[in-house]
């Protein structure tokens, strides 16, 4: 049974950059735009968690895909995840966030392509 099926669950950082990284998900980096630029995962879409709450709806490429909403520490992304669900979309969050992500030695890339660092 995929988590995706139950409503908003959570994954490990392990498990998101597997889903994300074969294509099975898209992961979506809910951190505001200081955060993003200082570091994210090479292969994120940005889309902050304030705009979301707004009524931003997620880019039109990732209509109908799973998504997997992480944040620096798994706060907001959990909050992202609810709100994606409630608009029926299939989310789940990244427990501990990019903070866990970095702490397992996944990639994490600054603005300009280099090594980043979690803000």
């Amino acid at each position: 049974m995929s988590l995706f099926r139950r409503g908003p669950g959570r994954v490990d950082p392990a498990e998101a950059d597997r889903r994300t990284a074969e294509g099975d998900a898209v992961l979506l980096d809910v951190r505001e735009d200081a955060e993003w630029k200082a570091g994210h995962a090479p292969y994120a879409v940005h889309l902050p968690l304030s705009r979301l709450v707004e009524g931003a709806q997620l880019p039109g490429h990732l209509e109908g895909k799973p998504v997997v909403a992480v944040c620096r520490s798994g706060n907001r992304s959990q909050k992202a995840a609810r709100l994606l669900a409630e608009r029926g979309v299939e989310a789940v969050d990244v427990t501990g966030g990019m903070a866990a992500w970095e702490r397992q030695g996944l990639p994490v890339r600054d603005g300009r392509g280099r090594p980043g660092t979690v803000a």
